[in-house]
């Protein structure tokens, strides 16, 4: 009995990964399949319903629609050729002592408030106040001889993108715009939230009863990042074409707080 059950969750497990689809406890990972290679000025939002459309379905109320930053990035035209960049001085100086690219560089340091760290990484504050190697600027599904930034304002990307698939839907989602990053304590990299809209950053357990009565007392969970780390399995890092992963059936809570408020202040954070 219980090898068959075994046998029987493979399948189910089986079924899930060929079809895009992650269940849990009624909460639903959808990858969409017909994204083409966008380009600068592309509407995303209309190519996410077309694709949508292409599947056989249909946005819901409280759908959450995970974007990898790449392909907003692209759209608001955030990709920098190699030949138009001149390295500096100081982007040259930083690039031989670690073996790094230089242009790689050079782009990173125009991208940064402050370069944390330029000894073997390239940690820096970027300018949205947010903590990443190289500044967020990434060589991966970037055009050849090309580099994607950052889009220049994460939450106002996700926040346009919300408000133009209500008006065509009259549905009201959510939106996270996701990147991959490495944490100083463990490793691997792992997706994140650098862009939201309409999902408060947080979900906050103050007040709840834990399993044995007693009254949670601090317990704030970053509910976007758990949001676009469960997107990746299905979104990916590589050549899947899956760069958007809709969420449903997950009861999250709606307020002001944005990806801006996650980062910590210098005087919070451990690590700097």
């Amino acid at each position: 009995m219980k090898l068959a059950k075994l046998w029987l969750r493979k399948v189910f497990i089986s079924i899930c990964e060929s079809s895009q689809l992650m269940t849990h406890q009624g909460v639903k990972c959808i990858g969409l399949r017909e994204i083409p290679v966008i380009e600068e000025g592309d509407d995303l939002s209309g190519i996410i319903l077309r694709a949508l459309d292409s599947q056989g379905m249909d946005l819901e109320d409280r759908d959450i629609i995970v974007i990898a930053h790449t392909v907003v990035s692209k759209a608001e035209g955030r990709v920098v050729t190699r030949g138009s960049v001149e390295v500096s001085e100081e982007a040259l100086r930083i690039a031989q002592k670690s073996g790094f690219d230089p242009v790689h560089v050079e782009l990173a340091l125009r991208e940064s408030r402050i370069v944390l760290r330029n000894s073997g990484v390239l940690i820096t504050e970027g300018l949205n106040g947010d903590l990443a190697n190289f500044a967020g600027v990434d060589k991966s599904n970037a055009p050849d001889d090309s580099f994607v930034l950052l889009p220049a304002n994460p939450d106002r990307s996700a926040e346009r993108i919300r408000e133009r698939l209500a008006e065509a839907t009259g549905k009201d989602v959510a939106i996270i715009i996701s990147d991959t990053r490495g944490r100083p304590w463990r490793r691997g990299t792992i997706n994140v939230g650098i862009g939201s809209a309409g999902i408060n950053a947080f979900r906050h357990n103050r007040g709840r009863k834990d399993i044995y009565g007693r009254t949670l007392q601090r317990s704030t969970v970053c509910q976007i990042d758990e949001l676009a780390a469960a997107a990746e399995p299905i979104m990916g890092q590589a050549n899947e074409g899956r760069p958007v992963v809709i969420i449903r059936g997950y009861l999250y809570e709606k307020g002001e707080e944005s990806a801006k408020d996650i980062v910590m202040s210098p005087q919070e954070n451990l690590f700097r």
